[in-house]
């Protein structure tokens, strides 16, 4: 019996310190630091099954300084979903929502059917809060009203709502599930990179890249990219091989069951 494949990329966007790389952490190693460091462009690779559905996730946290339009414009070109983050306790931090949104908007012509969550972090916060979820959610009412958009409030610190957050993502970008939906690791392979995609992740691997940096509109638009059906056997072996290169590194918590 072979498997589908799905491949997300899922693109996070936001300013600077607002728990991106947070959230991103807490839902692959169930860890949390509050000591910051500025994101370049990480990569994180991640196999899944759901049911007999195999889901590919590259998972690129972005920089949020804004000091690399053209990776942004890049990252941006060639996702299949985004998580956009603010934080609740500055009011700043989502006036880079909107100005996130306008990128995409500019973009992409098939915005309107592109997941996106928008994340409220620093629920642990909330004493410091100056950003409402009901003032989010009205003003994509009247703005995004025609967006694949959800919002979802969360604590990396606190880990409340990360996985919230991904299962969501499954909902609004229609991967099928089957009877069996729960969301299961299937191997340990990761891959972390400062630099680009095309640069550091293996032939094999990635997703060909267009010379002018992504066609507006590129990505396929209702649904997630879909691979050729791969054999069982095959996905073993790679997980195999996988799982032998990390052997010794600490297990992640990332199941969505």
């Amino acid at each position: 019996m072979t498997d589908h494949e799905h491949r997300i990329r899922l693109v996070l966007l936001g300013g600077a310190g607002v728990g991106k790389s947070s959230i991103i952490s807490r839902f692959l190693y169930n860890k949390y630091t509050d000591k910051y460091k500025s994101t370049v462009e990480d990569l994180y690779n991640r196999d899944y099954e759901i049911g007999r559905i195999t889901l590919k996730v590259d998972i690129l946290d972005t920089a949020g300084d804004f000091q690399f339009p053209a990776m942004r414009r890049l990252s941006i070109a060639n996702a299949h979903a985004f998580l956009i983050v603010y934080s609740i306790d500055q009011a700043h931090s989502f006036d880079t929502v909107r100005q996130v949104i306008g990128e995409i908007k500019e973009q992409r012509t098939d915005f309107e059917e592109i997941p996106i969550v928008i994340a409220g972090n620093k629920m642990d916060l909330e004493i410091e809060r100056q950003v409402f979820k009901e003032d989010v959610t009205d003003w994509i009412y009247r703005e995004l009203q025609r967006f694949r958009c959800r919002v979802i409030e969360c604590s990396a610190k606190e880990n409340l709502h990360i996985k919230e957050i991904f299962r969501t993502f499954l909902q609004i970008g229609k991967v099928p599930q089957g009877e069996d939906s729960s969301l299961k690791r299937q191997s340990s392979a990761y891959s972390k990179t400062r630099s680009t995609y095309r640069s550091q992740t293996p032939p094999s691997d990635r997703e060909p890249i267009p010379e002018n940096g992504g066609a507006t509109g590129s990505t396929p638009p209702s649904a997630f990219s879909r691979n050729k059906p791969r054999s069982r056997s095959l996905i073993r072996r790679s997980s195999k091989k996988a799982k032998q290169q990390v052997r010794d590194a600490q297990p992640d918590e990332c199941s969505l069951s």
